[in-house]
């Protein structure tokens, strides 16, 4: 199902790249050699877990206290933890940069469309698609939100089987309100019961790999929950000292003990490397039960109230972003930074945390070294190989120079090192309704944090290192000019369609220059 585009890619990747033998190509085509299910694989398989709305604060093993997470702080003992993990601040976003390795504002979109959870468009190559030029097979299951944040407005031919995925079950956007099935590209199930999500997606993965156990494999799985709204089996339910929020992180602890448990069952343990972390932070930060479709309305004075359709305790429908500001949607680390976990016997160090900086850009270039693969050439991967890293090589340090934090089209802020600038911006009222109001409001001048010495960015030092303004000031200009901002479009930026390629700029309306 490659498009032109990719096939080229493809074809020119296999062709340049020695490993691509007629016997392997020859696997791809058809299917690879079966390998004992017990012996360690030279071509290791891949589990990313992607829970939704997980706060930095929630688990166990990043200093969680109210919600029990046995499974996930087991392996984070047996593997390695970061404390410096980056994804985006909301949901499409997050997504397409874990699937693409580039920022959100760089990658391709169907017909040029600027939306907060962008359409990925099809000549995007994917992490699923760089691993099928590698005999792997490949499969997702839960959210997508790459094909139209809708549940019944999406593309069919932007889901994941016209994106390198050989399986898809899952539904196309958020569960706001409801949850629709799909079973590759056809719409299964309406109104699907929201308790049984986590393990539904859950058996889909685990059956997938029972089936596949012979092949190498890739299983993408990017759980629905903790995102609203919430639901929980009877076995959970009412089971956690945090609430439901506390109620559905321990299903979905359990239900990644499962996985887990079939992979040692299938004795796939070995040759794995399972990785688990969120797509941003928490969804609210101090506020009682509402979601975006609730109806929201303003008081006297102008405040959000927040009617709701249940009452529960405060603090029982969202997570927690334990020493960080901010919350999903805010550029504060709060709303970046997410737990990330990677296991791997005798490849990965058990028991090690790392603080080097650390993305979801990064997990495309870094599976296709592991994988003996290549990344594409043809277009700029922001990303890196962090395979020194997650294999603990005696002084590795973060191959990125500079985090760029976007809010939708609007950079807001960048981190080198230790250090992490905020720049000038306006009120975010789109997102204010996520985050307590002193999160989202203007920021006049630039902000300077040291986040080694203030993780909390409570003690703006701007004014005692002015060099180190300059030098971040610099790399914003140079994020600027490449990927590119709400008032312009980058000259790294990639289009594939002749519509304006960026119209939300005015300029952009008149020329594609």
């Amino acid at each position: 199902m490659f498009s032109p585009v990719k096939s080229l890619f493809l074809s020119r990747l296999k062709s340049s790249c020695p490993q691509f033998t007629a016997a392997v190509l020859a696997v791809v085509a058809a299917a690879s050699a079966a390998q004992p299910a017990t012996a360690p694989q030279a071509t290791p398989n891949f589990v990313i877990i992607l829970a939704d709305d997980l706060g930095y604060g929630d688990l166990g093993c990043y200093g969680g206290k109210r919600i029990r997470t046995p499974n996930l702080d087991r392996l984070a003992a047996e593997g390695m933890r970061f404390t410096s993990f980056y994804a985006q601040p909301v949901c499409g976003p997050s997504r397409a940069a874990l699937m693409t390795g580039s920022y959100p504002l760089r990658v391709a979109k169907r017909k040029n469309q600027v939306e907060h959870h962008p359409r990925l468009h099809s000549q995007e190559i994917t992490i699923a698609e760089i691993l099928k030029t590698r005999g792997y097979v490949t499969a997702a299951f839960g959210k997508w939100d790459l094909a139209g944040h809708s549940q019944t407005n999406f593309e069919p031919d932007l889901l994941p089987p016209h994106q390198g995925f050989d399986e898809f079950f899952g539904t196309p956007s958020s569960n706001d309100s409801t949850v629709n099935l799909v079973r590759g590209t056809t719409l299964v199930e309406r109104g699907a019961a929201m308790a049984n999500l986590t393990e539904r997606y859950t058996d889909e993965a685990i059956a997938f790999i029972r089936r596949s156990k012979d092949r190498p494999f890739f299983v993408y799985l990017a759980h629905t929950m903790p995102h609203t709204r919430l639901a929980a089996t009877p076995a959970f339910a009412g089971k956690s000292s945090a609430g439901l929020y506390g109620d559905v992180v321990e299903e979905l602890d359990a239900q990644v003990g499962r996985l887990w448990a079939a992979l040692r069952a299938e004795g796939l343990d070995e040759s794995t490397y399972f990785i688990f972390t969120s797509d941003n932070g928490p969804w609210f930060l101090d506020r009682h039960l509402v979601a975006p479709d609730d109806n929201r309305t303003r008081d006297a004075a102008g405040q959000l109230k927040y009617p709701f359709n249940q009452r529960d305790e405060r603090g029982a429908h969202f997570g927690s972003s334990g020493p960080l500001r901010g919350a999903k949607a805010s550029s504060w680390e709060g709303g970046f930074r997410v737990p990330f976990i990677v296991r791997a016997p005798g490849r990965v160090p058990a028991g090690v945390t790392s603080h080097e900086p650390a993305t979801t850009l990064d997990l495309l270039p870094t599976v296709a070294k592991l994988a003996g693969a290549r990344v594409p050439t043809d277009r700029i991967i922001d990303g890196h190989d962090i395979t020194p890293l997650i294999h603990g090589q005696t002084g590795t340090t973060s191959p990125t120079e500079a985090f760029y934090y976007y809010a939708h089209t609007r950079l807001t802020a960048v981190r080198a090192g230790r250090w992490k600038l905020h720049l000038p911006r306006p009120e975010d009222e789109r997102w204010a309704v996520f985050v307590a109001p002193a999160e989202s409001a203007a920021i006049a001048e630039p902000l300077l944090f040291d986040l080694e010495a203030d993780i909390g960015e409570r003690n703006n030092v701007a004014a005692q290192h002015p060099q180190i303004t300059a030098r971040l000031l610099a790399f914003a200009e140079k994020a600027r000019a490449d990927i590119g901002d709400f008032d312009r479009v980058g000259a790294g930026a990639r289009f594939f369609d002749p519509e304006p390629r960026r119209p939300d700029i005015p300029s952009a309306k008149r020329s594609n220059d």
